[in-house]
């Protein structure tokens, strides 16, 4: 974790500034939840055997957030309203009048 936060630098141009671990969301507080989880499951093991399956809980806390931030909006989207210009919008009516005469 702490070679994410350092910066690079190419010569004196600041190229990455590196990541903030103490931002409450984004990809340091992701690796601070599983450090926390590796240690529970470590201690609770100890204690029963049982608890490794606790470490299901990664790829469940994964695909949760996998859904919540790229596929659900991408799904539930609303589709994007179209703006037509007011001339192309009496055109299509005039055609559409037009049509309408034909038939």
């Amino acid at each position: 974790m702490s070679s994410m936060s350092k910066p690079t630098f190419e010569g004196n141009t600041l190229v990455d500034a590196g990541f903030d671990l103490n931002m409450g969301s984004g990809m340091g507080e992701h690796l601070k939840d599983i450090i926390l989880l590796t240690a529970i499951v470590q201690v609770s093991s100890g204690l029963w055997f049982y608890c490794w399956f606790l470490w299901l809980l990664l790829p469940g806390r994964a695909l949760y957030l996998l859904w919540v931030n790229i596929l659900s909006p991408f799904f539930f989207a609303p589709a994007p309203q179209e703006t037509i210009d007011p001339k192309k919008q009496k055109k299509l009516e005039r055609k559409a009048k037009r049509y309408q005469a034909v038939r």
